[in-house]
């Protein structure tokens, strides 16, 4: 597995400070690491204990202008910008502390906190990065003329249109994200504002820390800032930027083509929820995973299916008769003229052939690895099968009782043993190895 395929969080905490923008009070912003499988979360260190706020759009309380979330009561306003730098430098794990309830705006581009996370530096985790494609095109469209689609790609990609009103400033972009072209071609565009926006962002007691250093002024066809534009198609570039950290709210990374025509945290948010709705419906193919009881417990075949994936004709165990400690299972398997391999094995002499005895074992024997902390809703894959014997033939009316014990586990690869036994007697045994997968 190559770094890229791993999990990454910040190798040690960084901060800045500066005035944030819509409530113009002065913060202090760290970013600190996180465990694997963590995510992103908001820390307010301002608050008596320090409450967490998961960066997830079930969260989101309000995107007007910026993109807000709220857990119990407690905000964090205009997040989308250290989310999209955290998201386009490939960190995955990261506690965002804060000592207000915004992060500063700094110059309204993502390029200081990417200068943060370089200063931080990214450690290697070792769990792999997970990262949801896009199987199925997600299409939306709002009245008042924003499309955002994203459609199957290898890779992550954004095309996007920015239209101002009236059709001024149209931009288009299109460029695959990943660390380096996010840090060149992203980070450092500004957000920007219409002139006539303005008073009523001021009304609702917005943009109380808006100046010209951080945001680009559009007035009529003149543009108010302090400093030359960063690219020609800034405005464009801008809107990615934002897309980027709004999309993050639904945790997962993805593979896809982003297409957005007029974006905005609004149906930005929208689309991650879409992003959400698909995924947990591509997990509702998994088998959820079964509680299998410890002690003597006796399972009928509806509960053996519950924890195996096999069936008619390969379902090789009719019952579960008994556990003994957390390694041994014992089985059985009513054997009937009615199994469909005994029309071919042999036809006027019908034996049950000595493969599917085997592989009964391995099905009793993978119900005590599925059993193992840990293991639940997975799937055991034959490895190999060593010093198999079979002693006796097996004729329908018999009764096969199956007889396993898993000696060794290490990680995801386990050692057994199993036998059959019919009457009292050893019919077929073996040595079996597994491996133990995800469904």
């Amino acid at each position: 597995m190559s770094a890229s395929d791993r999990q990454h969080t910040l190798a040690k905490a960084a901060s800045i400070t500066g005035t944030s923008l819509h409530t113009g009070e002065q913060v202090a912003l760290t970013l600190q690491p996180a465990p694997e499988n963590f995510g992103f979360k908001f820390r307010r260190i301002d608050l008596e204990d320090k409450p967490f706020i998961p960066a997830l759009v079930e969260k989101v309380q309000k995107v007007e202008r910026a993109t807000t979330i709220a857990e119990g009561g407690v905000n964090v306003h205009t997040v989308e910008h250290v989310i999209s730098a955290l998201t386009g430098m490939g960190v995955d794990n990261a506690i965002i502390e804060m000592d207000a309830n915004e992060p500063p705006i700094v110059d309204g581009s993502s390029q200081p906190f990417v200068e943060l996370i370089k200063k931080a530096g990214l450690q290697e985790q070792s769990e792999p990065r997970k990262i949801f494609e896009i199987r199925e095109p997600i299409y939306q469209e709002t009245r008042d003329g924003t499309i955002l689609t994203i459609v199957p790609d290898k890779k992550f990609r954004v095309s996007c249109t920015n239209v101002g009103p009236g059709g001024r400033f149209t931009q288009y972009l299109s460029l695959e994200i990943t660390p380096e072209t996010y840090e060149k071609e992203i980070a450092p565009a500004r957000t920007f504002v219409y002139y006539e926006d303005i008073a009523p962002l001021m009304e609702k007691g917005l943009i109380k820390g808006g100046t010209l250093e951080a945001a680009v002024v559009v007035r009529g066809e003149t543009l108010l800032s302090k400093q030359p534009l960063r690219f020609e198609n800034e405005f464009v570039r801008h809107k990615i930027l934002d897309i980027v950290g709004d999309l993050m709210l639904s945790g997962k990374r993805i593979r896809g083509h982003v297409i957005a025509v007029r974006p905005g945290h609004g149906p930005n948010t929208e689309m991650a929820r879409a992003i959400v709705a698909q995924y947990n419906a591509m997990r509702a193919m998994v088998p959820p995973a079964v509680n299998i009881p410890g002690g003597e417990a006796v399972l009928d075949v509806n509960e053996v299916m519950n924890i195996l994936p096999h069936r008619y004709p390969f379902l090789l165990v009719d019952r579960i008769v008994g556990f003994e400690g957390e390694n041994k299972c014992r089985g059985v398997k009513n054997v009937t003229i009615n199994e469909p391999y005994f029309q071919g094995h042999f036809p006027g002499h019908p034996i049950m052939p000595g493969v599917l005895q085997l592989e009964a074992m391995a099905q009793v024997a993978s119900i005590v690895l599925l059993r193992l902390p840990g293991n639940e809703g997975k799937i055991g894959y034959f490895m190999s099968a060593n010093n198999v014997k079979w002693r006796k033939p097996v004729l329908p009316g018999d009764t096969l009782f199956i007889e396993t014990e898993v000696l060794k586990v290490k990680r995801s690869i386990a050692q057994a043993v199993g036998r059959c036994v019919v009457n009292g007697q050893v019919v077929s045994e073996a040595d079996l190895m597994f491996s133990v997968v995800d469904r």
